[in-house]
């Protein structure tokens, strides 16, 4: 904690008001002004909006550099970048009507550029966006994302899975630093709720050079909740209620902002039964709990920058073993069940210096989990703090080069304090230091970068020698250095080329490295293997995109070679009644893409039709394929957008056919998947009854009540489908 106030004081010392000023007017092409278009300084967490003559004003700006989103329904994003602030500025834009998706600022990416400057192709969507599409929880909503799935334990627990990898291979951030929650275990789900989360960003793909060790698969970068804007209060309010679980996800957000302090809260609650299979019966013990709260104060001058937000998650979690059993559409979780509190502190800083910036990011998370077998005792019961820091120094632009310089760092501890072990007390120390650099000309930019990390992992002695639950002392160091390689240019005036190589890596994890007993949810013994070495992986991808007023298309390919994979292999040892599996190592390769196209033909400007096809293929060095490769799917959706007179706005209605097709490649202990067709629909937009508005959204999801087993769902084994016909109910109040 000492670190975040000494923090907090070096920023507000240095308050010496450079009292830059930046005003404009929003026009639309017939230099007719419009009113409530949102301009947002994401730096300083700043906004404001138009008011009725298209006039915006900023005050106690920094100097150097100034990036602007300009935002309004119906009408194309502008970014904006002034240059060398002066005392006065003045920046008119006009905004061009358009249909397609908005070009979002990557914050994700070192250089925070704009999807068409990026080098690399980053997904980015909405959390409004994926609610619209009626899932339950928030993994689920990722899953609709080309190239990124779920391995499911039920409803209630999610795992994400990027182009064929999972678990530990994903790093997960939020609040700006990394998520630290077990992520290990086949039961531990995500932990995060979407509530007070702006939009995540996907990385698909090797990001080691900027997010380090476990980045080699991936990153899922989510954007908090913005402030409000400048000298303004909002109050919030929305309710989702779902038919299939008798579920409720409520919460309630209250905002405010002066021209330099900003501040917010939001609390939200979700409770659902057990999940109905399409038969009609209940899978038990599938219900859960989450409460999760939200806050934030800010403030920011000319000179400095600093956000600190907290995040409290409690989750309580019924764990199915029993299948299809007792039937109640009680809430309250049965044995065995999950306990999980998670903390999550950071504070972002920015430091403003004439033509230069420094980023530090500072984390703190403790996170509680305990498992409960058959009474209100744990049995196990593990605690992990982590604290992470993140500090870069974006170096003067020298010509069109712009270079960062930066450390990360790492110290986590786990304890336990059940009788059950599944990973022994041990702290982990991680250290990184990495350069990268970025030249633009025209239309093409090239990126680079070298980092290198080390981990040390030392873990305590438990246990008897020779018996389960035995684990004996470790003390390794784990080196690895990495690069990437990137390039963008258009090929024509709407065809974009991205070419990427990159290098990841991963360390073992505790779980891999001493694991010596049954893992509870996955019925085997498994045994580590201490001498296990780092993962390393090379990534190419290659991406191919054309945009234009009525038309897009999309084409995205990759191959990854890993050496030293890590992954369980069944012995033929049985240990009281349990297969035994062990930890080992093979080189690997997955291979695929996603392609996809975005039709919106004229003169019909309601109409839109969406398909995406993806598809991923996993195998050892031996040619055996690898476990947990989801199968491949094809969605298409039709989509309308209307206005019926005064009373409805920002409507729309969608028709979506998702079609997973048989998973046959499968590991030695994996079973193979059928195919299946999901229907979907979904209804809303913004109702208006005089002067009170609010959003409304109905999705039916699995509306033919199609009975499937998903080829990632953990309840595969014992038969168990995935969720029948679902109906949503969605209702948001600006208040």
């Amino acid at each position: 904690m000492k670190y975040f106030i000494i923090t907090l004081f070096l920023g507000f010392s240095a308050m010496l008001q450079a009292q830059n000023t930046l005003s404009g007017i929003v026009t639309d092409k017939n230099n007719q002004p419009i009113k409530g278009v949102s301009v947002y300084a994401s730096e300083l967490h700043k906004g404001t909006a138009t008011d009725e003559n298209g006039k915006y004003t900023f005050t106690n700006l920094p100097n150097g550099n100034l990036k602007l989103t300009f935002t309004f329904v119906g009408f194309g994003t502008q970014n904006k970048t002034i240059n060398s602030l002066q005392k006065e500025n003045t920046l008119d834009v006009i905004l061009e009507e358009t249909i397609f998706q908005m070009d979002e600022v990557i914050v994700s990416t070192a250089f925070n550029k704009i999807q068409s400057q990026n080098v690399m192709k980053v997904e980015h969507e909405s959390i409004k966006e994926l609610q619209r599409k009626g899932t339950a929880t928030l993994i689920e909503g990722l899953a609709t994302i080309p190239g990124v799935s779920q391995v499911s334990t039920g409803t209630s627990i999610g795992k994400p899975v990027i182009r064929g990898l999972s678990g530990n291979r994903v790093l997960v951030y939020s609040q700006g630093v990394r998520m630290e929650n077990q992520q290990f275990g086949d039961e531990h789900g995500l932990g995060l709720n979407d509530s007070g989360i702006e939009s995540v960003e996907v990385i698909k793909g090797p990001a080691s050079l900027l997010y380090g060790s476990d980045a080699l698969g991936g990153v899922l970068y989510f954007n908090p909740e913005k402030f409000a804007d400048a000298n303004t209060f909002k109050a919030n309010f929305n309710q989702k209620l779902f038919s299939n679980t008798l579920g409720s996800n409520s919460s309630l957000g209250l905002k405010t902002s002066t021209d330099n302090w900003k501040f917010l809260a939001r609390g939200s609650y979700n409770t659902h039964s057990d999940y109905k299979i399409a038969n009609g019966d209940r899978v038990t013990n599938t219900r859960y709990n989450e409460t999760d709260f939200k806050t934030g104060i800010g403030y920011s001058n000319a000179k400095f920058s600093s956000v600190l937000r907290y995040n409290y998650n409690k989750l309580d979690l019924g764990i199915p073993e029993e299948g299809i059993a007792d039937q109640t559409t009680s809430k309250e979780t049965g044995y065995p069940r999950q306990g999980v509190f998670n903390h999550l502190l950071s504070l972002n800083n920015v430091f403003f210096f004439e033509k230069s910036k420094l980023d530090v990011d500072l984390g703190y998370i403790a996170n509680d989990r305990s498992e409960f077998v058959d009474s209100n005792v744990a049995g196990l019961h593990m605690k992990l703090k982590t604290f992470n820091y993140d500090a870069k120094y974006h170096l003067p632009k020298i010509g069109k080069v712009e270079s960062i310089f930066g450390i990360q760092g790492m110290h986590q501890t786990n304890t336990n304090s059940g009788e059950e072990y599944l990973i022994p007390d041990a702290t982990t120390n991680d250290f990184g230091v990495f350069g990268t650099a970025n030249y633009e000309w025209g239309s093409n930019v090239l990126q680079g970068g070298l980092r290198f990390d080390n981990r040390q992992i030392t873990t305590q002695e438990h246990g008897t020698a020779g018996e389960e639950g035995y684990f004996k002392a470790v003390d390794k160091s784990f080196d690895s250095f990495n690069a990437s390689l990137g390039y963008k240019t258009n090929l024509a005036e709407d065809l974009t080329l991205r070419l990427n190589v990159a290098s990841g890596f991963r360390a073992p994890n505790l779980a891999e490295l001493t694991s010596n007993g049954v893992h509870e949810g996955t019925n085997r013994y498994e045994r580590g293997n201490s001498d296990l070495k780092t993962e390393q992986n090379v990534q190419t991808d290659v991406n191919l995109e054309y945009k234009n007023s009525h038309f897009e298309f999309f084409a995205n390919g990759f191959y990854n070679h890993i050496n030293n994979y890590i992954y369980t292999s069944p012995t033929g040892e049985m240990i009281d009644e349990n297969a035994v599996f062990d930890y080992i190592q093979n080189n690997a390769k997955l291979y695929g893409g996603e392609i996809g196209l975005h039709f919106h033909p004229h003169p019909l400007d309601w109409l839109h039709f969406e398909t995406s096809f993806e598809t991923v293929t996993g195998k050892k060095q031996n040619g055996d394929f690898l476990p947990l490769i989801p199968a491949n799917n094809w969605n298409n959706t039709i989509r309308t957008e209307f206005k019926i007179k005064n009373w409805l706005e920002d409507g729309f209605a969608t028709l979506n056919f998702s079609s997973t097709f048989n998973q046959n490649n499968v590991s030695g202990f994996e079973t193979k998947s059928n195919e299946y067709i999901l229907v979907n629909l979904g209804f809303g937009g913004k109702v208006k009854f005089g002067k009170t508005a609010f959003d409304i959204n109905l999705n039916g999801n699995n509306l033919l009540d199609k009975s499937y087993i998903a080829h990632l769902s953990r309840l595969k084994n014992d038969g168990i489908p995935n969720i029948g016909r679902n109906i949503v109910f969605g209702v948001n109040f600006n208040l």
